[in-house]
């Protein structure tokens, strides 16, 4: 059914099997004494920490915050609205974010200089995508699954108004939909 609404796959479930696999590799030989923090950014990152989690052979522990800068909308708007923030603390501990996408890098620069701010050694960012066209900050995710077009994408956690995020694979909607949902 949700099929119907998309206009092209970008990254195949089989493609997305293969980045996680090779990201748990490149993280595991990284973080493999280092006991970090890996938090996770609701709702998005759900699909891709789950897999990732299950790549990742040394000791961590996880946390999540719920941050928000899109609104329901296309574009992320810069105001970034912290919903939920961690029970762990941060100071003294490597901390990695695992994130879905980076397009804008605004969540994921002010998230990080409050991380620093509270104590972490270090913060970096593992995502499945990276949309460097879309970026209106300086900023370079650590690890990289896949860099993708400047265009609105959903699946793989990803939404357009809370819809399609439980699609196994990261696709355009077509036009329309955007259209049936504006009226």
């Amino acid at each position: 059914m949700l099929n119907r609404d998309i206009a092209e796959v970008l990254v195949s479930r089989d493609e997305i099997n293969s980045m996680v696999k090779q990201l748990g590799h490149a993280l595991t030989e990284d973080y493999k004494s280092k006991n970090p923090l890996v938090i996770g950014l609701l709702k998005g990152c759900i699909p891709f920490i789950s897999d990732l989690l299950k790549e990742l052979d040394f000791i961590l522990e996880i946390d999540f915050m719920d941050v928000s800068s899109y609104h329901g909308g296309l574009q992320s708007t810069g105001d970034i609205k912290i919903i939920k923030d961690l029970s762990t603390p941060v100071k003294g501990r490597h901390v990695l974010i695992a994130e879905d996408i980076v397009d804008s890098g605004r969540t994921i620069q002010a998230i990080r200089a409050l991380l620093l701010y509270r104590g972490a050694l270090s913060v970096k960012v593992v995502t499945l995508l990276d949309k460097p066209k879309g970026r209106v900050v300086e900023l370079q995710p650590d690890y990289i699954g896949t860099t993708i077009p400047d265009a609105f994408v959903v699946g793989y956690g990803l939404d357009y108004q809370e819809r399609y995020r439980n699609l196994p694979y990261v696709g355009t909607l077509k036009p329309s939909v955007y259209a049936s949902t504006e009226e």
